[in-house]
């Protein structure tokens, strides 16, 4: 099969804030991309606000740049594992990675993720080994551990043979050895030159595309993202799009036609195999299906993503503060949303449940719905969410459920209290390394359901010192028992605003995540008890008018600041019996039963019958 020599494609993959999205910066400003009076912003790639706020990559991009005559394009894909569907599919549309490597962190848990992902496809792949002007920088130690990745993943002969730049996003430099005194990337674009293969084709054969990625414009509707693999397509051509899931043909035709020139998209007239494309005018394409010729429709092989691991119920919010803030508050706005999310993102599941106002959603990990949270609570959507629960598998006569690979890099002296608190939620230490810096870092297996909550605790710990990554790891034996909060709640029993009267007089009784002035409900969580137990508040007490007056009764009231939660901390915070009010202005977590009454009823219907399961037994 011939080889297209004047394009590449590839895609760089690390783990999370190892300097992918600022590499490509560094890449578009030396090959002119940008005007040299042009002021862009860092990591001009991270385009959408949540990835900006932040710092990470959610969803890939393309951009292209010419070197020497060779038109490479570039892919930059996330780097946290809960959005590795993006990765996998990215990789369907190029014939090489780069992949950088934290010279000071070397080698995490998503580095290994992305790589295995890479190797399975039989892609060659390029080492940058980044931050080299670290002070704490180990390239030589972190290239060796490099390695041994590759030859534990089964990497062939002719894959371990990769070669090793050593280079600063920041600084815009790579050289083939460490401090040869290249001060640009042109060692770095030769190298991708020479190494990554150009795409192979078949020009003759009639047009097949797979569909790796779709967007919406205003102006467009539908466009379907691909590589072509083989043929050429045209604007104005007829086509006919393979259905993945039952084989059956839709006939399109070309309406408009893109190329990727810089980060921009030109409208052209043909694009030939080898060339990333944006087609229009194929109205409800999905990815996974093929776009051909219509006298040959054949298929290529579908998209295949690992199997999401955690699952959560999206349903119709019904608080006393239900339609205050959204626009969208129906059970059909939200079941509209959430499938047609479905649509593009590969790792979401959403299914019907037993009632019209809810849907159970699965994803691969709390960050990845959380995402999903956040976007459609900044799109209007109005909803309540369940606490995050594991996906359990069955085979044979045993339960699996969801295990995570957990690294933390943690001072020395903490090292110890780390370990306790994963032991006691079963989580098994697999290797644990301190580097001269005074840092230890430990490995664990762990199931994922016992590491939920956790992030509270390990910064507490810490003392906000140390980091975590985490990234799945399969199924494995169900290790039973719960994990759950050690303290109980407290619960607004009134409905009206909160005065600091009431929370200075009740501040013995735990931590408020509330502040004086704020609308409360009956059910509403309003803070942390001291105790194991859950305890209803009256957090709208106000003071008794009277007609005396005393300097001791008017001194101002001190109030301990509230503790403020993210909607992640939200999420690992709650239990069973919580939901999470999610609105576009506020964040509130709920008792699943409003009324106290009612809550005390269920709780002594569950212990009947709990204890008749035990005599059962």
């Amino acid at each position: 099969m011939p080889i297209r020599e004047n394009i590449r494609n590839v895609a760089i993959v690390a783990h999370v804030d190892h300097g992918k999205t600022t590499l490509i910066d560094a890449m578009l400003r030396q090959t002119g991309v940008f005007r040299s009076n042009e002021v862009i912003e860092e990591r001009v790639m991270d385009s959408n606000p949540l990835e900006r706020e932040r710092g990470i990559t959610i969803f890939s991009k393309h951009a292209s740049i010419n070197y020497a005559g060779i038109k490479i394009n570039i892919i930059d894909t996330p780097g946290h594992a809960d959005f590795g569907g993006e990765v996998e599919r990215i990789l369907q549309m190029v014939d090489g990675v780069l992949l950088l490597v934290d010279a000071a962190e070397g080698p995490l848990p998503q580095t290994k993720f992305v790589l295995r992902k890479a190797l399975e496809r039989g892609l060659q792949a390029v080492v940058v080994i980044n931050k080299v002007d670290r002070s704490d920088a180990e390239p030589h130690a972190t290239l060796n551990k490099i390695f041994d990745l590759f030859v534990s993943l089964g990497a062939s002969d002719e894959q371990l043979d990769f070669p090793v730049l050593y280079a600063s996003s920041r600084h815009g430099f790579a050289g083939r050895e460490l401090g040869d005194g290249n001060t640009d990337l042109r060692p770095l674009f030769e190298t991708i030159l020479s190494h990554v293969p150009g795409p192979r084709v078949e020009p003759g054969k009639p047009l097949q595309l797979l569909v790796t990625n779709t967007e919406h414009s205003d102006y467009l509707d539908r466009l379907a993202i691909g590589r072509v693999s083989r043929g050429k397509i045209s604007k104005s051509q007829n086509v006919v799009a393979v259905r993945h899931q039952d084989g059956s043909l839709s006939p399109f035709k070309i309406t408009a036609l893109f190329s990727y020139q810089g980060l921009k998209r030109e409208e052209v007239q043909e694009v030939q195999a080898g060339d990333i494309t944006v087609l229009a005018g194929l109205e409800d394409v999905r990815i996974g299906d093929t776009v051909a010729d219509p006298d040959n429709p054949e298929a290529l092989p579908g998209l295949s993503v690992d199997e999401p691991t955690i699952s959560m119920v999206f349903s119709v919010n019904d608080s006393p503060f239900a339609g205050r803030e959204g626009q969208y508050v129906t059970s059909r706005h939200l079941r509209d949303r959430l499938y047609r999310e479905a649509l593009t993102n590969l790792s979401l599941r959403v299914e019907d449940t037993g009632t019209t106002e809810a849907l159970k959603v699965s994803g691969r990990g709390e960050m990845h719905l959380s995402i999903l949270i956040e976007t459609l609570r900044r799109e209007g959507y109005e909803f309540q969410v369940s606490k995050p629960e594991p996906i359990l598998r069955r085979e044979g006569d045993k339960t699996l459920e969801p295990y995570e690979d957990l690294t933390l890099d943690v001072n020395k002296e903490n090292a110890g209290d780390c370990m306790e608190r994963l032991g006691s939620r079963k989580a098994e230490l697999v290797s644990m390394h301190t580097g001269p810096d005074g840092r230890t870092r430990l490995s664990f297996l762990i199931p994922s359901r016992c590491l939920m909550g956790f992030r509270n605790e390990f910064l507490t710990i810490t003392r906000g010192e140390g980091l975590m990554y985490r990234m799945t790891a399969g199924y494995h034996a169900f290790k039973g028992g719960d994990i759950g909060r050690l303290r109980g709640v407290l619960v607004s029993g009134n409905l009206g605003p909160t005065s600091a009267y009431a929370l200075f007089h009740l501040s013995d009784r735990g931590e408020f995540f509330i502040l004086a002035g704020e609308e409360v409900y009956p059910g509403m969580i309003v803070g942390e008890h001291t105790r194991d137990i859950d305890l209803a508040v009256n957090v709208c007490k106000a003071k008794r008018a009277s007609n005396v007056r005393s300097k001791a009764s008017d001194e101002a009231l001190t109030i301990a600041p509230p503790r403020l939660m993210s909607l992640e901390q939200m999420l690992e915070y709650m239990n069973d019996d919580e939901l999470l009010e999610v609105t576009p202005k506020s964040l509130r977590m709920r008792k699943r039963i409003l009324d106290a009454l009612d809550r005390k009823r269920s709780d002594r219907t569950r212990e009947r019958a709990a204890e008749a399961a035990g005599q059962k037994k």
